[in-house]
């Protein structure tokens, strides 16, 4: 047998031992992350798909919705339980992410996602719920109150994206994305990254502040390494720039109350970029600039957003003035 021929079958027999071994660690990774972080709440069936909400309180509906590679557990950390002294509040993992299912296999659109989550909200019998969405999750909220009017009281838009960037896809969301290198690394990634390595990423996103004490124990890391994740994480990333761009020109049709926050020194999604020029297009807009402040307000400085949930409810006339 010639040496050429030789050498491939030994470089295919150790590539399939390298996949089948990356696939049993990423199965045994992702078994250990669910053991240790379970879903916190209940898993609804919305028109066939599988929708995990954590719901807690009493008095006007309240959605909240995390922003990219998250899940429940950035919220219910310290924000929803402050706000279940005044609020129901309903926390909804994204598609694909936690432990709502994927609505797709190229990347759920945030119009998509809206629906679905609008949805789950009304069977919960949130009608017209507050609507609360940080950062990609931001853009998901404008989504819903732009697409579903009828289905949205205020919404509260924290460091959300909101208008077009001219910065390009990183190579990580470009790699993760792509139809052959994405599902070809993504196990890899789950078998071989330690979670330490998404804690240090979540440190980075909180700068120039830290994460609360206790937070990086409680969000899951591992949850977001699960290779469902990673892949729908990525297309979404991926396509939010083109959604972004088709919808962003009907902002100015929001009728609801709008309370924006936004920290000044955010450099994951800029204050100039995109909620200067929202508060501008939306007559119903207020916008709040927290000085210092990261991307992360909603644990950086939860007063301010509290404080912005509790005008919208007002203006809404679900909650009296203070």
């Amino acid at each position: 047998m010639p040496l050429a021929v030789k050498s491939l079958i030994i470089l295919v027999f150790f590539l399939a031992a390298l996949w089948g071994w990356s696939q049993y660690r990423a199965r045994a990774h992702e078994a250990q992350a669910e053991a240790a972080f379970p879903p916190e709440g209940q898993i609804l069936e919305v028109n066939g798909h599988r929708v995990h909400a954590v719901v807690m309180g009493d008095g006007p509906d309240l959605v909240l919705i995390h922003g990219a590679s998250g899940n429940t557990r950035d919220m219910t950390f310290d924000l929803a339980p402050r706000l279940a002294r005044h609020y129901r509040v309903i926390v909804l993992d994204r598609p694909g992410l936690g432990y709502t299912a994927r609505i797709n296999r190229t990347g759920a659109t945030i119009t998509q996602q809206a629906a679905l989550l609008q949805a789950a909200a009304a069977l919960l019998g949130a009608e017209r719920p507050i609507v609360l969405g940080h950062s990609y999750g931001g853009a998901v909220a404008l989504a819903w109150a732009v697409t579903r009017p009828d289905n949205i009281a205020a919404l509260v838009d924290v460091a959300g994206a909101a208008k077009p960037w001219d910065t390009g896809l990183s190579t990580y969301y470009r790699i993760l994305s792509h139809p052959v290198l994405g599902p070809a690394l993504i196990p890899l990634l789950t078998a071989f990254v330690h979670d330490s390595r998404v804690e240090q990423a979540v440190r980075e996103i909180f700068e120039p502040q830290a994460p609360p004490d206790g937070y990086l124990d409680h969000i899951g890391a591992g949850l977001t390494l699960r290779r469902d994740s990673l892949r729908a994480n990525a297309l979404q990333r991926a396509n939010l720039l083109g959604e972004v761009e088709a919808l962003h020109g009907r902002f100015g049709d929001i009728a609801v109350p709008v309370e924006i926050v936004h920290g000044s020194a955010d450099t994951t999604v800029g204050v100039a970029i995109h909620s200067v020029p929202l508060a501008a297009q939306i007559e119903w807009a207020n916008l709040t600039v927290l000085d210092g402040i990261g991307h992360m307000p909603h644990h950086s400085a939860p007063e301010a957003v509290i404080a912005a949930i509790h005008r919208a409810a007002t203006r809404a006339g679900l909650r009296p003035a203070d």
